[in-house]
């Protein structure tokens, strides 16, 4: 299934599988991006507003402890409806407040694929939580092409709040230095996450475009869209492009933004990182290496150089 084009294989640990090939087939629209309308208002939020005083019946189990890291699996109630899981990362033999983070895994993916990048953000310092998607609480594949891909992107975004909450909720992590990190669909997702959730200090997209319907629409995935139907293709954009991404990333405006993409990136085509970066707003800082979608050790270190001068995490010696 095409939806591997999204899974950041840097931090998964293995490579993205190839694409199917999809035979073309007569059709009577053409395969376009469709009109986004335009950046997102006040109003387009909404569609994310959840209950911030329900419960969240947070579990908590320790996997292990090691240099002063505590790795835990977590669970917590969903806003619109079942269980989120993940993973808790904790520097728990620091004193002082801590600064948080929420860490976004790619397509497919579960948290498990950013633990490495989780520990070692740790070990400098930050309380870390990373969740599961919602496409990972049914079968079948991540994303399905159908209009209920919008109320998993949707809840998504409701989760990753919770997220927030939860962090909020650590004796140990200061509420003002709370970011977001997200790689490839969590760089994308990430767009959105930072335009509705005013909570987070800063942001860092890592190979991220401007969202799933800019990712299908892109020149690599023709053939494939053009073996879809036409009633497909319009109901799908129809359900998507009013909560695509690259809609919101503007509603973060005034909050640091840092933008890291290859110019060899074989599933992120340049051109859809320079619109994301276009409408990402001040203040930002856009970051292009000679890499493709795994970036390389550089990138790695410009992000927690970057997160030190945001929100506080350990310098590196």
């Amino acid at each position: 299934m095409i939806v591997a084009f999204l899974l950041c294989t840097a931090c998964a640990g293995t490579p993205a599988a190839p694409k199917n090939e999809a035979k073309s087939v007569a059709d009577s629209c053409a395969v376009v991006r469709p009109d986004f309308g335009g950046a997102a208002t006040d109003a387009d939020r909404g569609m994310f507003a959840y209950n911030v005083n329900a419960p969240l019946n947070l579990q908590k189990t320790v996997e292990s402890n090691t240099n002063g890291i505590e790795v835990s699996t977590i669970s917590f109630d969903s806003p619109d409806g079942g269980t989120v899981k993940g993973l808790l990362i904790d520097p728990v033999t620091r004193s002082s407040l801590r600064p948080g983070v929420v860490l976004m895994h790619g397509m497919p993916g579960t948290a498990r694929n950013v633990e490495a990048a989780g520990r070692q953000l740790a070990q400098y310092g930050a309380v870390v939580i990373a969740i599961d998607a919602p496409f990972n609480r049914r079968p079948g594949s991540t994303l399905r092409l159908i209009p209920e891909d919008r109320a998993e992107q949707i809840q998504l975004m409701k989760d990753l709040q919770r997220a927030v909450d939860v962090l909020r909720s650590r004796p140990n992590v200061d509420d003002d230095r709370i970011a977001y990190v997200g790689f490839s669909y969590g760089g994308a997702m990430g767009a959105l996450f930072f335009g509705i959730e005013p909570r987070l200090k800063a942001a860092a997209l890592v190979v991220g475009d401007g969202g799933l319907v800019s990712h299908m629409t892109d020149p690599e995935d023709f053939s494939f869209m053009s073996s879809l139907s036409c009633a497909t293709r319009v109901s799908w954009f129809k359900a998507m492009a009013p909560i695509e991404p690259i809609r919101f990333i503007a509603q973060g405006s005034g909050r640091p933004l840092l933008l890291q993409n290859g110019r060899l990136d074989e599933l992120v085509p340049v051109a859809d990182a320079e619109e994301l970066q276009k409408a990402a707003p001040e203040p930002k800082t856009i970051k292009w290496y000679e890499a493709g979608h795994s970036l390389n050790q550089q990138a790695v270190l410009d992000r927690l150089d970057w997160l030190h001068d945001h929100i506080g995490i350990d310098a590196r010696q």
